[in-house]
């Protein structure tokens, strides 16, 4: 166990004025340009301050003797976390399964700087409460939610983790072809598509597949040790089937997919395409529970 003061990553995103400013220079440049589509600046500016006030809330919670750190999104594939870091997100409930991915059981603290515009799921906490919660974290008694997450293996090596699901199809969105393998049954498909949920992107993405399923089958919890799969627009041809396209995953279950796509296929988690895998001609990919899960933290 180590002798170091605790330290507190605090991870944010730049918020839609600050990309404002990054395109065109100046306030007033940015409130032109919104201007001219009929559109107002101060909403991005008041969202922009709530942000700001609540980072500077949280870190300013923080104990002076403690070590601290602060990360964007866009650096998190190059920031090293220390295994008992406290992490603490300072946003939308997005920003908390960005984290996930690169974490190995470090505690999670979702601040949500803007009650009224987030959902707060994943980021259920207010700025005011981060004093009490890093104190918890340090002493042990913190209420902990322990989130199942996804994980897709290729046959290189090569791996990738996700909190919601993981996408696997063409770059573009357009008709992805590939062989499909799960418990016996075996497919050829051409579809948009397929994603592998966990119970925490069942309430994005899956639920949207799920209604459009009409239902039939009960989507896991957030906790629960279970994954949902679903194909998007299968579409029965000749050479393609379309009657193996949505399935619930148990513990040691995992859905195989073989690729018969050239450079255009990927594989990509929690809709971050940036972050993505190739997967070419003739690759094998097996996706499953992963052996971590996110531990977020409760009241």
């Amino acid at each position: 166990m180590t002798t170091l003061p605790p330290r507190v990553v605090v991870v944010t995103r730049p918020t839609p004025y600050a990309e404002l400013l990054l395109r065109h220079g100046t306030h007033e440049q940015g409130r032109f340009f919104l201007e001219s589509r009929e559109l107002s600046i101060e909403p991005l500016v008041a969202q922009h301050r709530r942000l700001e006030e609540a980072r500077g809330e949280v870190e300013n919670s923080i104990p002076h003797t403690w070590r601290r750190a602060r990360v964007g999104r866009r650096d998190l594939d190059r920031f090293v976390f220390e295994p008992e870091d406290i992490v603490v997100a300072v946003g939308q409930d997005g920003l908390v399964a960005n984290c996930a991915k690169y974490l190995t059981g470090q505690l999670v603290v979702g601040i949500n700087p803007d009650v009224e515009q987030n959902v707060g799921i994943l980021v259920p906490h207010e700025p005011r409460a981060a004093g009490k919660l890093l104190a918890a974290c340090a002493a042990g008694s913190q209420e902990v939610e322990n989130r199942t997450m996804v994980h897709a293996a290729l046959d290189d090596g090569q791996e990738l983790y996700a909190l919601n699901e993981i996408f696997v199809g063409h770059r573009t969105h357009q008709s992805a072809r590939y062989r499909l393998r799960w418990r016996g049954r075996a497919e050829r498909q051409s579809s948009s598509g397929l994603i592998v949920s966990t119970g925490t992107g069942a309430t994005g993405w899956a639920l949207s597949l799920h209604r459009q399923r009409r239902g039939r089958m009960q989507l896991p919890a957030p906790a629960e040790r279970r994954l949902v799969f679903m194909v998007r627009e299968a579409f029965p041809s000749v050479a393609s089937q379309a009657e193996l396209t949505d399935g619930l995953l148990a513990e040691d279950e995992t859905l195989e997919v073989v690729s018969e796509m050239n450079e255009e296929g990927v594989i990509f988690g929690d809709g971050i395409e940036a972050d993505r895998l190739q997967f070419r001609w003739g690759q094998l990919v097996r996706i499953g529970l992963c052996d971590r899960c996110l531990r977020l933290v409760r009241g």
